[in-house]
């Protein structure tokens, strides 16, 4: 039985972490790159242009991660963008789960990119239509400036001594801010209700040791491609069991990494994207806690999968239980979405990877799910949070089920990654 569970444990994180996250790591640092010198100025575009929010959102919600949605809430809350722009770009965003299908499965990417494109766009612009937007949005009493401003001195004076001792880069007030101003509402609720801090040895660890993990993420990213290429990368001259060793070492940085960042639900805030906008540092540092976050969960995903192919018998048994499932995994797609959260996300779609469902449930679950976007929306105007995720759900319900039926009709519906080979 020990044997049984050791097999499945190496197993799975060399899988995960070879196959998956190293690739992952190096698609997020391109972004992250590209973010960090267009600093904004997507979110600069949408403000401006009132007639086409919506489509903006919706491309906003395509690019791979959550910063560009996240960035958006804000800009709502304000009355800088419609409701209709945040439906469009929330149905349109994958989330970090948009990492896994663009280094796995690139063909599925480019057939999902413009059909989630299209429909968050479609979707913004019906709500705006119908004024949607008008009837969710109520009076948000605000606090007087004067007790605003006394709090907002509490907290600055409260980080002040937090980082008495350590570099201050990062505070608040030195920050970019995007979507808000310094010391308005938004920037007491999205960067001084948790404030960082500093001394914590999980801070300490994900700024002093983020190159040790991108050490080891190169190196899988080494063997990744290898092993790409067929060569068997635990057979290497002089370097024996060499995907094995990295492949748990690399694991096992990626969980304690994801555990002292703190970020078991969401990949990331508010303040993280603005961070990563502050400096190539910040950008290095929360992509490693981006990716660890998205290896941890890809890793539980793959003892899932390992442990049910074990018990279910194979790959072929599996394959043959799970092909009458794909109606149920539409609607488990769709259920799973409505999590706000990257995790749970990042696991449907490893299983998707896996063979497991067809790809009307990758679709209904990219539409459904917010990815991170939706915590700083429920921090600044949860009705609209709910009434969002409601609305995406349907949306999701109906595209997922058109989409399962043409698989249907076309014969497709069994033909999942395992049984295709892929």
């Amino acid at each position: 039985m020990l044997e049984t569970i050791w097999k499945i444990l190496v197993s799975s994180a060399e899988g995960s972490f070879i196959e998956v996250t190293a690739f992952v790591g190096a698609v997020l640092l391109l972004f992250g790159y590209i973010d960090y010198k267009q600093q904004g100025a997507f979110i600069d575009a949408i403000v401006k242009s009132k007639k086409y929010q919506p489509l903006i959102g919706a491309l906003l919600g395509i690019m791979p991660g959550c910063g560009g949605s996240v960035l958006v809430m804000p800009l709502y809350v304000k009355g800088g963008v419609t409701f209709g722009t945040v439906i469009a770009t929330t149905i349109a965003t994958a989330g970090d789960s948009s990492f896994l299908v663009i280094t796995q499965a690139p063909r599925e990417f480019l057939i999902l990119t413009p059909i989630c494109l299209i429909i968050g766009t479609v979707a913004g612009y019906i709500t705006d239509y119908f004024k949607i937007g008008d009837w969710i949005q109520r009076s948000r009493s605000e606090s007087s400036l004067a007790s605003l401003a006394r709090k907002h001195a509490e907290a600055e004076a409260m980080l002040d001594e937090m980082y008495s001792d350590h570099h201050a880069a990062c505070r608040s007030c030195s920050l970019k801010h995007i979507g808000h101003e310094e010391g308005d509402e938004i920037d007491m609720l999205l960067h001084h209700h948790h404030p960082l801090d500093t001394t914590k040895l999980g801070y300490r660890l994900t700024h002093k040791a983020y190159m040790v993990f991108w050490l080891v993420a190169a190196i899988g990213l080494v063997l990744g491609i290898l092993n790409l290429f067929n060569i068997n990368i635990n057979t290497l001259p002089g370097i024996p069991n060499a995907g094995i060793i990295v492949g748990l070492v690399g694991a096992f940085v990626t969980v304690i990494y994801m555990v002292a960042s703190k970020s078991l639900i969401h990949a990331q805030t508010h303040e993280d994207v603005e961070h990563k906008l502050f400096s190539l540092r910040e950008t290095f540092i929360h992509n490693a806690k981006e990716t660890a976050f998205v290896g941890t969960w890809v890793f539980a995903a793959y003892l899932v999968y390992e442990t049910a192919m074990h018990f279910a018998g194979g790959n072929a048994a599996l394959a043959s239980l799970l092909s009458s499932t794909g109606l149920a995994a539409v609607m488990a797609g769709v259920i799973i979405g409505m999590i706000p959260g990257c995790g749970p996300q990042v696991i449907f779609v490893s299983l998707y990877l896996k063979g497991m469902f067809p790809f009307s449930a990758l679709l209904a679950n990219a539409i459904s799910q917010d990815g991170d976007a939706l915590f700083p929306l429920i921090a600044m105007d949860r009705r609209s949070a709910f009434w969002s995720t409601v609305i995406n759900t349907i949306v999701a319900a109906i595209v997922g089920l058109i989409a399962y039926y043409i698989e249907v009709s076309l014969g497709l519906d069994t033909t999942f990654r395992a049984v295709a080979g892929q």
